[in-house]
This record gives structure tokens, sequence and C-alpha cells, in this order.
């Protein structure tokens, strides 16, 4: 039933006539995550369709469960992201990769607890995602359009593990290792990352 639903919520927002928000509750594991273990993000079809239905579609799959939140800046480049969204599974990133979707128009500014989808030039959104732990709009409302934003368990997002930028400009993971080996390479050489255990659509009653 609940896959069902799921499946409904993709094909309106895909045709832009979905109205309703809707709720995904992320688990997390890792070192400095205490009793606030989960936050919940509000997606907004409104601001960003595309986005929103791409998220879901990706949910909806599991994409998420298990994987590490890899490059986390806590302010440098003016910005405060936790980024994620590459398979610990390699064969399934290669997948997804194939599959890039169109831009949205910005329609929300990346202020602290909101969610966006990261890219490499127009028209390349694909998985990963940066979730603003502070206000980055100052450096990114030019290209990103949030889709979502924290309503719930934002102590949870602030204990993120603080990894730093990605090799080789800084002391995190390698995007092209990542996308080599998954989550062996990351389990091996980063065990102290954050992890997200499962992410899935939740009730508003669960808020």
């Amino acid at each position: 039933m609940l896959l069902n639903l799921i499946s409904c919520l993709l094909l309106l927002i895909s045709m832009s006539t979905a109205t309703d928000d809707i709720y995904v509750k992320f688990d997390l594991a890792g070192d400095g995550i205490g009793a606030e273990n989960s936050f919940i993000l509000r997606v907004v079809p409104a601001w960003a369709p595309k986005g929103a239905s791409r998220f879901l579609e990706l949910i909806d799959s599991k994409f998420y469960d298990d994987q590490r939140f890899f490059r986390v800046l806590d302010g440098m480049y003016d910005i405060w992201i936790a980024q994620f969204g590459m398979s610990g599974d390699p064969k399934t990133q290669r997948i997804w990769e194939k599959k890039p979707i169109q831009d949205d128009p910005i329609k929300h500014s990346n202020t602290r607890g909101t969610v966006s989808f990261a890219m490499s030039g127009p028209n390349t959104r694909t998985t990963q995602l940066f979730l603003n732990f502070g206000d980055s709009s100052k450096v990114l409302d030019n290209d990103f359009a949030p889709f979502a934003e924290v309503v719930s368990g934002i102590e949870a997002v602030d204990a993120i593990h603080k990894i730093g930028e990605g090799a080789p400009s800084g002391k995190g993971p390698s995007q092209g290792e990542i996308n080599k080996h998954g989550n062996t390479y990351l389990d091996s050489k980063y065990p102290q990352l954050t992890k997200i255990v499962s992410a899935r659509v939740v009730d508003k009653s669960e808020l």
C-alpha cells in the first residue's frame, strides 16, 4: 500500500500537479550521534517539482540506505553543508548517474535546514544532495534549488561528523574512490563518517 502511494505521488509531482508536502525520516548512526539520531524532512514539491520527484523516486528505491555523509563543510567557502547521495554499491551508482534531470527554477533560499541537489553544471542533477546545516544562501542561491527542509531533529543534523573537504583538496574521501569501491573504501579509510541507516516516507503524525 505504501509503495503504491509513493508511486502515485511521484506521478503527480512529475506532472507538476501535486500540492501536498511529503515527509521523509532519516535514521542516522556513527560517532557523535546521540539519542537524537534521526531527522525528518518536509519535501515541498512547489519549491522544485523535478527535484522533489527524483528524491522521492530514490527514497522509494531505498537508494540512500547505508550511505555516508562524505563531504561536510563547516563554513568553508562561506557554506555549511553535509553532502551525501553516493551509493555504497558502485554498480547502483553508475545506473543512476546515467539519469540526470532538468533544472528547476530557484524559488527558495539555501537557509539552515534546507536540502538541494548537488550538480556539476546545468541539467546534471542525479543523486547527490547537500543538507544546509547553516545559512549557505549567499553562495548557493544562484545555482541550487532547495526542495525540502528539516522540520524535526535538527540536533541530529548538527551532530553529523564534519569531515571537511574531499580529496585531493582536503582530508575527506575521494569521490572517485567512492565511485570505484563504494562503502568498502569508506568503511576501511573513514570509519568515523556518519551513516544513513535508512530513509523512508512517514506520516505527518510521526513529527
